[in-house]
């Protein structure tokens, strides 16, 4: 398949988009769905009545849903055509969004893990100013030394860049790389770096969260 991720379904949450004062993306990780995403925004903000909630479904890759088959530190060919699918079906999302009158600045991309990344990756490979990214146990893909010769500006977007320093999957050191890339393309960056924890979402994530939804 050329376009594994196209017209993937998204679940919705909230007011339409004609009735909504912003709008947040939700990635899921591997093997996970767009439902299970979604609890994410309910435990952040379940009394908000004027945010449309979105999360596209990934397709079934290999044995479970995923945007891309291998590591997002794999070579970036070994995860085609995936990953160009999954950054296509994105940016057709984030595209209805804003042809239904909702600005990117009032546009929020939230993702775990692998939906960090692919948030990361679209956000800086499609600069401008957003609402915000929060990036959860994710980071910018492709292999160490992976050329990050971005174009445009997201002018003073707010980044969430959460992580643990023992994460099996997400090296400290792509966190780190994730964030300076995201200032120089001119986003307020606000990095932490949970000693000892998991590759999970811990309270105070939710937390930053909900101030980044409320700020929107």
């Amino acid at each position: 398949m050329s376009d594994p991720h196209v017209g993937s379904p998204v679940v919705a949450a909230g007011p339409p988009l004609s009735d909504a004062n912003g709008v947040v993306v939700f990635i899921h990780g591997r093997g996970a769905s767009a439902r299970s995403i979604l609890t994410l925004a309910q435990e952040a903000d379940p009394d908000r009545a004027d945010l449309a909630y979105l999360a596209p479904q990934a397709s079934v890759v290999g044995y479970g849903p995923s945007w891309y088959p291998y590591s997002f530190l794999a070579p970036l060919e070994q995860n085609e055509p995936y990953l160009a699918s999954a950054l296509n079906r994105l940016d057709a999302l984030v595209h209805e969004i804003t042809e239904a009158g909702v600005s990117r600045e009032k546009v929020a991309l939230v993702g775990f893990s692998q939906g960090a990344c692919l948030a990361s990756e679209y956000v800086a490979q499609n600069a401008q100013r957003y609402g915000g990214l929060c990036a959860l146990s994710g980071g910018l893909i492709g292999p160490p030394g992976t050329p990050r010769d971005y174009s445009g500006a997201l002018h003073g977007t707010p980044v969430f860049l959460g992580c643990s320093d023992i994460d099996p999957h997400i090296p400290l050191t792509r966190v780190e790389e994730t964030g300076d890339v995201m200032r120089r393309l001119g986003a307020s960056v606000d990095q932490r770096i949970n000693a000892g924890k998991c590759h999970t979402v811990n309270a105070e994530e939710v937390y930053i969260l909900r101030q980044l939804l409320e700020a929107l």
